[in-house]
């Protein structure tokens, strides 16, 4: 599966203990983040990480064309709902297009938690099903 990784500037080192304590799981499958969020991720875990550009200069624009594409099966959007900066990603694009193709979208450490878990499980099998069948 495809997931989609965004962290805002002071998320980044949470997004980064996250993938660290889900590297298992999330090695098991593609993932894409906006540049620093994808090279920090890098930095850490080994993981391979597709990157965009910065999510302030058209990551984020990258990952909706995307997601518009069906390509992208699951997006992890950590952020900072008191501390974000107007040079940041907008959660509220990315937000509306997860609910427009109906792509699970997490916001928060306990949400995202909860997605990786039933992506382990194979909870998620579903999202092969529809990129099969619309094709």
């Amino acid at each position: 599966m495809n997931i989609g990784l965004i962290a805002h500037a002071g998320k980044k080192i949470l997004m980064q203990n996250f993938c660290i304590a889900y590297r298992g799981i999330l090695s098991k499958h593609e993932l894409y983040a906006t540049g620093t969020t994808g090279r920090l991720i890098e930095e850490v875990t080994n993981l391979t990480v597709h990157k965009y550009l910065a999510g302030h200069v058209g990551g984020e624009q990258q990952l909706a064309t995307q997601i518009e594409q069906n390509l992208i099966d699951m997006v992890i959007f950590l952020r900072d709902p008191t501390n974000s900066k107007p040079n940041e990603p907008d959660v509220y694009s990315v937000f509306h297009l997860c609910d427009t193709y109906n792509i699970p979208f997490a916001t928060n450490l306990a949400t995202a938690e909860l997605l990786v878990k039933a992506l382990e499980r194979g909870d998620l099998e579903w999202r092969e099903a529809l990129k099969t069948g619309s094709k």
